[in-house]
């Protein structure tokens, strides 16, 4: 079992799963995830790695402090985080609504950043994502996004089927272990659960204007691999391309949106050479 850390990180005390030695990962999970969305992830990477998994500003049992939960304000908390932990280099991969500020960290912080693994996600409003996009973007995000607390009210006391319903769809009916499952209930349970986690979606126009900044004044330099399954396909790897100077791209068959769990070993097929290529600049273990 990863041993579980409270660390203090730019105003709030993040929950954070570490295990393994060796040359840092970081992961970075989506909604409706905590860190347990890495369980299997972690134990294929940690004889190898230093895997670090936070819940995110706002999810699990992290804190969500006073400002937003916008991708900028993540990728500093994950920088924050490395900071704190004593890592000097990792490699840092994202998912849904972790692949955003994992993609703003390594544009601000090649320095930091030595590999970088984004999946099943579009970052803002970026050229690529125009097919995937073109019935306008997923339900959910106009439901959560709403100011009056709609989704809330909506959701309080029926929060199981909810939960329910993303993991069905993102494992194309296959579902997930009970145990997750009912952790990631718990996660999400309560009106205050749901309104901390829906703060990342109601910041979403000010998340797509951090991007739209950061890719604007800069390119993204670090080696990058792009993974896709269903429904996002290749739309986040398209989105990279014109502004990536190394990127690699993947579509992984017959798996759902929650990669991690769907198609663990798939993906760690992938994620080990590629972290491999990455682990001779000495990057410090976390402490």
């Amino acid at each position: 079992m990863p041993e579980l850390r409270r660390v203090p990180v730019n105003g709030v005390e993040l929950n954070v799963a570490l295990a393994g030695s060796g040359p840092a990962v970081l992961l970075l999970h989506g909604f409706p995830h905590t860190w347990e969305l890495w369980t299997d992830v972690m134990a294929g990477l940690s004889d190898r790695h230093r895997v670090i998994a936070p819940d995110l500003r706002g999810f699990g049992a992290s804190g969500a402090g006073t400002t937003g939960s916008d991708a900028g304000t993540l990728a500093e908390d994950a920088a924050g985080l490395l900071a704190a932990l004593g890592v000097r280099s990792a490699a840092v991969v994202g998912i849904d609504a972790g692949a955003p500020p994992a993609f703003l960290l390594a544009l601000r912080r090649p320095d930091l950043v030595r590999r970088l693994v984004v999946m099943e996600a579009v970052l803002g409003g970026l050229p690529g994502a125009e097919e995937f996009l073109a019935g306008g973007p997923p339900w959910w995000f106009g439901f959560h996004r709403a100011a009056s607390g709609l989704a809330e009210t909506v959701l309080e006391g029926r929060e199981a089927a909810y939960v329910d319903w993303f993991l069905d769809a993102g494992t194309l009916g296959d579902g997930v272990r009970p145990a997750l499952r009912d952790a990631f209930v718990r996660a999400y349970t309560g009106r205050r659960a749901l309104s901390r986690a829906f703060s990342s979606y109601r910041a979403l126009p000010e998340s797509a204007a951090r991007i739209e900044r950061a890719v604007a004044a800069a390119r993204l330099t670090v080696p990058t691999m792009a993974l896709g399954a269903r429904p996002v396909g290749t739309a986040l790897e398209r989105q990279l391309r014109p502004i990536t100077d190394d990127l690699t791209g993947h579509l992984i068959e017959d798996c759902g949106h929650i990669i991690p769990l769907h198609r663990p070993d798939a993906l760690l097929a992938l994620l080990r050479p590629f972290l491999a290529d990455g682990d001779g600049g000495g990057g410090a273990e976390a402490t």
